[in-house]
């Protein structure tokens, strides 16, 4: 049960579904939600477990991977403020275990719904129906282009359209490590620093440990758009 004021405001504002939503189904959500904080690095699922709970993510950002035999890491999406886990979604509603892993990356404030509210209120309250499948279609739609690019685009074209988005978001100085970037795109570390390399040799980027700092901006941007398939 969440019963404290400021909590019921910050999640109503971070959850459309939940302005939309009819006042009864508000006061069945924060009757039976509960809220969690996890550290940062904190597993959260790990593949084969049963999904109990969906959480809702209040703050901070998790990540969603696979694990394969030789041990890389592919990321499949983040999570943060606002959304959900897919994956965990599905699982719930098809009573599956969980098929990769997650972990948080940040400190994350979560809204925990159970099984059975998640299954509850998918069949009777549309507000929460259409954030799910609003979420899930979204979600499909970034992973599928992951795996496009995974299977049809240059390493090197990928890493520079990367290093656009991290920019994007953080500036031209991208705090991240080789094998963070490896794990987001399915390939090594050490192909990652190999072509790391020669993009600060053709004076595109700058580095230093755990840290990237866009110098070119334009070219990086027509590397990655260079040959795209």
């Amino acid at each position: 049960m969440i019963t404290d004021t400021r909590n019921i405001t910050q999640i109503t504002q971070q959850f459309q579904f939940l302005q939309q939503a009819e006042s009864d189904f508000k006061q069945s959500f924060f009757g039976r939600a509960s809220k969690i904080d996890l550290p940062a690095d904190q597993p959260i699922c790990h593949q084969g477990t049963e999904c109990s709970h969906l959480a809702l993510v209040i703050s901070g950002t998790a990540r969603v991977y696979k694990l394969g035999e030789n041990g890389r890491e592919i990321t499949l999406y983040r999570i943060g403020p606002g959304e959900s886990c897919i994956l965990t979604a599905s699982c719930i509603m098809n009573g599956e275990p969980f098929p990769a892993y997650a972990v948080s990356e940040e400190p994350i404030e979560a809204v925990l719904i159970s099984t059975a509210d998640v299954i509850r209120w998918t069949d009777e309250t549309p507000a929460w129906r259409n954030y799910l499948f609003h979420l899930i279609s979204s979600r499909l739609t970034e992973v599928i282009g992951i795996v496009e690019e995974i299977a049809f685009r240059r390493v090197d074209r990928r890493l520079a359209g990367h290093l656009i988005q991290l920019g994007k978001q953080s500036g031209a100085r991208i705090e991240s490590t080789h094998q963070m970037i490896a794990s987001d795109l399915g390939t090594s570390r050490e192909v990652v620093s190999r072509i790391l390399k020669d993009l600060e040799q053709q004076q595109m980027i700058s580095t230093a440990r755990g840290v990237i700092n866009i110098c070119d901006q334009q070219r990086l941007i027509e590397k990655s758009r260079e040959n795209h398939y």
